[in-house]
């Protein structure tokens, strides 16, 4: 189907060249995660192959860190970024609330702030992860550590997150597709090759010709699970919960009754993330603390924030909770939806508008969020249970988001690509009945 969509696509010459501009972009920013960093030794990192938060970096970063890249630190700052700026408008600091209530001019005053906030982060996650890495590394990472070249490293990581931030933009604006999420895409994208390669070589290059055959059985449960995840996430992500709406007011033309969709999973992703980065900070953190010393209780925090010990996985599945239903609520805020509502003059039947419309808004978005931390916590659990039976490599703990954000990049792409289409045969319906 997806095909059948990108083919009639193509044949319309603005959506062609938003999807080459896309490409091109892409591109770019390919032959950017390719150049090193000067001054840093990026072969050291594949010591620390095994470590979740180098992981979770390389999926953000769109798989730039694997080589400590000038564009390592992706548009992770500007996502952080942006998320502060969200919360800050709720009810937090008076200006930003104001802002988000002057339509246009205020949208563009939050993505100064935004863009702002992201330097400053880009800056010390810059510094901050360079001394981590070089001091977890046997072979160190920096040739000379001290104080002027963590300052240059970090100016150039910060320049390079800039740099891909413009590039995500470039693409939500004369592109195709959401600019950010196209570039993490594309990263997972590339590092697929590598993935496979990995699997091949644990069960088919390094392995006795009597084991061969239960690796094909493996590798087959493998390939199988993949696909039922894929079907599951597909259908879970599409899913919607509509909402009936009734007008007051009758306008020449209008219905008398619309819906208000609601996603099953409103928070999409970012739980996710937000969880996996919480979670691998610390492992990388107490290392550096315990420097070689045995610290009882920094071991113990060490294996809680671990998500590959049963105890971690609980916190784990804790915190995509968590932040499961914080983030629906950013995304659908009761209050304004109520306040919409009434200034539209509709009204969901058998609520009353107002406060009601706000207590039943709040209610449903509870059992939506609910629904949504128990598939998000299942997708990623999967992976990382399928890694400790299997034996595979640490990475593959990250498959459950990776398929999550391959998926809702995919399906929002495919939206878009129809949207164009229908856009275009009502077009043509109006140059033939004039």
């Amino acid at each position: 189907m997806f095909l059948k969509i990108l083919k009639d696509a193509l044949k319309i010459r603005t959506v062609r060249n938003k999807i080459f501009f896309t490409i091109f972009i892409i591109f770019v920013f390919r032959i950017g995660t390719h150049i090193t960093v000067p001054g840093v030794n990026a072969k050291s990192l594949e010591q620390l192959s095994e470590l979740p938060f180098l992981n979770m970096l390389n999926l953000v970063s769109g798989n730039a860190m694997r080589n400590f890249s000038v564009f390592s630190m992706g548009v992770s700052p500007y996502i952080t970024a942006s998320i502060v700026v969200q919360l800050l408008q709720m009810d937090i600091l008076p200006k930003f609330v104001e802002w988000g209530k002057q339509g246009e001019v205020g949208r563009r005053k939050l993505n100064q702030a935004t863009r702002y906030i992201s330097l400053v982060l880009a800056f010390a996650q810059s510094i901050g992860i360079t001394a981590g890495f070089n001091t977890l590394s046997s072979v160190a990472l920096v040739k000379t550590p001290d104080v002027r070249t963590y300052l240059l490293i970090g100016a150039l990581l910060t320049t390079g997150s800039v740099i891909v931030t413009w590039l995500g933009e470039q693409i939500t604006d004369k592109g195709f597709g959401n600019g950010v999420s196209m570039i993490i895409f594309a990263g997972i994208i590339s590092s697929i090759p590598n993935a496979i390669a990995t699997i091949r070589e644990d069960y088919f290059v390094n392995v006795k010709a009597s084991d061969l055959q239960s690796s094909y059985i493996i590798v087959g449960i493998l390939i199988l699970a993949v696909l039922a995840i894929v079907f599951f996430t597909t259908y879970v992500q599409q899913a919607e919960y509509k909402i009936p709406i009734q007008y007051t007011k009758l306008m020449q033309g209008a219905p008398t009754s619309s819906y208000l969709p609601l996603k099953v999973n409103p928070a999409g992703v970012i739980p996710v993330i937000f969880a996996s980065s919480i979670t691998t900070i610390p492992s990388t953190i107490i290392p550096f603390i315990q420097n070689g010393k045995n610290i009882p209780w920094l071991a113990r925090l060490q294996e809680i924030f671990n998500y590959q010990t049963p105890v971690g996985m609980m916190v784990y599945a804790l915190l995509i909770v968590l932040f499961s239903f914080f983030y629906t609520f950013v995304q659908v805020n009761p209050e304004k939806t109520a306040e919409n509502l009434q200034k539209n003059s509709s009204y969901i039947p058998s609520v009353r508008p107002g406060r009601e419309t706000e207590q039943f808004m709040s209610s449903l978005l509870k059992k939506l969020a609910t629904v949504g931390a128990v598939f998000l916590a299942f997708i990623s659990l999967v992976p990382i249970a399928a890694q400790q039976a299997l034996n595979l490599s640490s990475s593959i703990a990250l498959g459950g988001t990776s398929l999550l954000i391959l998926i809702s990049t995919g399906i929002e792409g495919m939206k878009q690509l129809e949207g164009y289409l229908l856009k275009r045969k009502y077009v043509g319906f109006m140059n033939i009945t004039e």
